[in-house]
């Protein structure tokens, strides 16, 4: 990525966006009737699916994707989650495309993300099953996957605190750039992912990959907390519709 301008002297990046401006997002709910939940979302050229199973019996006994034995918890839901991304989704082809660490590691974050949203003390004795796939990977990865993941748990009915939007944003030339294409991720720079609950301002996971002078840090988080905000108004709008659509199926 040597001498690659990632923003213009006109401050244009190089996919055409301004520094906060989000990539085209299109989401839809309920698009597997097996499942209880469920959604798929494109933001720019990332494209994740999730599906949402619960809140059901906790299966005793049953081995998590941890490698711990998950048990029934007595005040409150177990939230799984488990990542995995296509063999197709990047350009680089993998053997192990989930199961891996870094499979791991997004499949722990999401459930930390979740954990903090769902509102788990309604569900006592129960578990909830959040499976999220990427299907096509060109940054903002874990971003795409906590929107497609609200938007299922929403699908399937289970009580949150608040919708859960995430973004990503780094730091350019003295800019801070929101929802980054993995073009802008491969350059390198410090980064952030931020999920966020709009309507608090709760903050449920912050994750940075790089040092970031503590002078530019507000200005890279509120570039991300902003963004999350966006994408909130865009995910509110298809909860809507997809409510009006289906109250129209129903006859009401």
């Amino acid at each position: 990525m040597a001498g690659l301008e990632l923003l213009s002297d006109q401050g244009y990046r190089v996919d055409g966006r301004r520094a906060g401006e989000l990539r085209k997002i299109q989401a839809r709910m309920g698009v597997f009737a097996q499942a209880d939940g469920s959604a798929y979302i494109e933001q720019g050229n990332t494209k994740a699916l999730a599906v949402v199973y619960g809140p059901h019996e906790a299966s005793v006994g049953r081995v998590s994707i941890r490698g711990s034995r998950s048990r029934a918890l007595p005040d409150r839901a177990l939230v799984n989650c488990q990542y995995s991304s296509a063999t197709f989704s990047t350009g680089e082809r993998k053997r192990r495309p989930h199961g891996d660490r870094k499979s791991c590691e997004m499949g722990l974050q999401l459930r930390q993300t979740f954990e903090a949203a769902i509102l788990t003390q309604l569900h006592p004795r129960s578990q909830i099953d959040i499976y999220v796939q990427v299907l096509q990977a060109d940054g903002g990865t874990y971003a795409a996957c906590v929107n497609a993941a609200t938007l299922a748990v929403l699908d399937a009915g289970i009580p949150m605190q608040d919708f859960v939007c995430a973004c990503s944003a780094g730091f350019v030339d003295g800019t801070a750039l929101a929802d980054l294409s993995h073009v802008e991720e491969a350059a390198g720079g410090p980064q952030l992912a931020l999920a966020l609950l709009p309507a608090s301002g709760q903050i449920a996971l912050l994750e940075m990959d790089a040092r970031l002078h503590e002078d530019h840090l507000e200005c890279v988080l509120e570039a991300a907390a902003q963004a999350a905000r966006d994408v909130h108004a865009l995910l509110d709008r298809v909860v809507r519709q997809h409510v009006r659509e289906a109250s129209i199926l129903l006859g009401d």
